[in-house]
């Protein structure tokens, strides 16, 4: 490692740092990403000019826009609901399109919908907050008690009692 540098001279001779390897690491996922992204594209327009930029667009910021959408995961907890809806929508469309082509137009307000329907049920219907660990015994007993002397007993029974010691034998 060598600052924020990619190649370094040693020797006579260029070696790459492990900030090169990162570099080169991270540019090959976003054009994964971006020809991954092809079908989508395809599923909304023939054009090769939106299909060309829309792949530029996507290498230059489809890493960003996927941090962006798992944080707001987070927020909106049925929007993984509606785009699994809008993934399945696309693959239908992809399906019938030598049957019949369904309108630029109405794909997009399909997905619209879709994805604003997602939101505003999360909005709606809030996440219940996590209950917690349940206080029956059973499910959930003590971990530690006091054995009879006051100390601490790692071993408790389903009652949540410590095991009474055996008398000692004298000896």
């Amino acid at each position: 490692y060598e600052g924020g540098r990619f190649l370094v001279k040693r020797d006579g001779r260029y070696l790459s740092t492990p900030l090169l390897v990162v570099l080169l690491v991270v540019e090959t996922t976003d054009i994964l990403f971006a020809v991954d992204s092809i079908p989508a594209i395809l599923a909304v327009t023939l054009d090769p000019f939106i299909v060309y930029t829309s792949n530029v667009f996507a290498i230059l910021g489809l890493r960003a826009l996927y941090f962006a959408i798992a944080g707001m995961m987070r927020l909106f907890h049925y929007l993984h609901y509606g785009l699994s809806a809008i993934l399945v929508f696309v693959g239908i469309k992809m399906f019938l399109a030598d049957f019949y082509k369904i309108p630029i137009g109405i794909a997009l307000g399909v997905i619209a919908v879709i994805l604003s329907s997602s939101v505003i049920a999360s909005v709606l219907w809030p996440r219940k907050a996590n209950p917690g660990p349940h206080k029956n015994k059973r499910n959930n007993p003590p971990s530690s008690s006091l054995n009879p002397r006051g100390e601490k007993s790692g071993v408790t029974l389903e009652s949540g009692k410590a095991p009474t010691p055996k008398p000692e034998e004298p000896g």
